[in-house]
């Protein structure tokens, strides 16, 4: 129970601090922290919980890291579902905190026509710069593939593990850098349901591309880091 509670803790951080950054902070006038403040916002972050929480529950925060733990032989498959449970359960409690913080702004409407409404995840006109489905399957594939590849490496009983935290944390900023116009970076199954839920319309039915994508991309690199990259010996 504990494993699950610091999964769920880890998430509501993760979705907090990551989208409450894009809703209150990055585009304030004059003082906002634009794309590269979220992209620090969300490594920030996976490293501080990966610190606080990680010892716990092993610090995934994320269901498709869940299951690349899992394809690289880190994970027991039978504690997938409820790792994953627990996730969801904290991405809506925070998207829930966020939604309730947001109605005490004056003015505030929840416009899902629009791009990037709540924090959410799309491809298309949802797209914050219209980028089609395939563009956003192959993105979120390939940088969630890369995260998995990070996170085995910097794990991995011959590296120094003292500073795992940080080369994850750092990793997940340099994805949000790259892929904030193409997607709003998921990469985080839990992360877009959450938005999507309070959204509704179009995110809500999009977000099975942030689903399929990202947990394909991190059984692959699961199975690369483990059968391909990783020394033996």
């Amino acid at each position: 129970m504990k494993k699950l509670l610091a999964e769920s803790f880890g998430t509501f951080w993760l979705v907090f601090g990551g989208c409450g950054s894009a809703l209150f902070a990055a585009g304030y006038p004059e003082l906002g922290i634009g794309f590269a403040g979220v992209a620090l916002a969300f490594g920030l972050t996976v490293l501080t919980m990966a610190y606080a929480v990680g010892h716990i529950s092993g610090g995934h925060f994320n269901p498709a890291v869940t299951v690349g733990l899992w394809a690289g032989g880190r994970f027991q498959g039978k504690d997938i579902p409820s790792y994953i449970v627990a996730q969801c359960v904290g991405a809506l409690a925070a998207a829930g905190c966020l939604y309730t913080i947001l109605l005490g702004k004056t003015g505030f409407t929840m416009d899902n026509t629009k791009a990037s409404v709540f924090a959410t995840n799309g491809y298309g006109a949802f797209s914050p710069d219209g980028y089609n489905m395939a563009s956003v399957f192959i993105a979120e594939f390939l940088l969630t593939m890369f995260f998995l590849i990070i996170i085995l490496g910097a794990t991995d009983r011959l590296a120094n593990g003292k500073f795992a935290g940080i080369a994850i944390g750092l990793g997940l900023t340099l994805i949000h850098l790259i892929s904030i116009p193409i997607s709003n970076t998921s990469v985080n199954p839990a992360r877009s349901l959450s938005q999507a839920i309070f959204a509704g319309g179009i995110p809500m039915q999009q977000v099975w591309v942030f689903w399929v994508a990202p947990i394909f991309g991190a059984i692959i690199g699961g199975w690369m880091y483990t059968y391909i990259l990783q020394k033996k010996n």
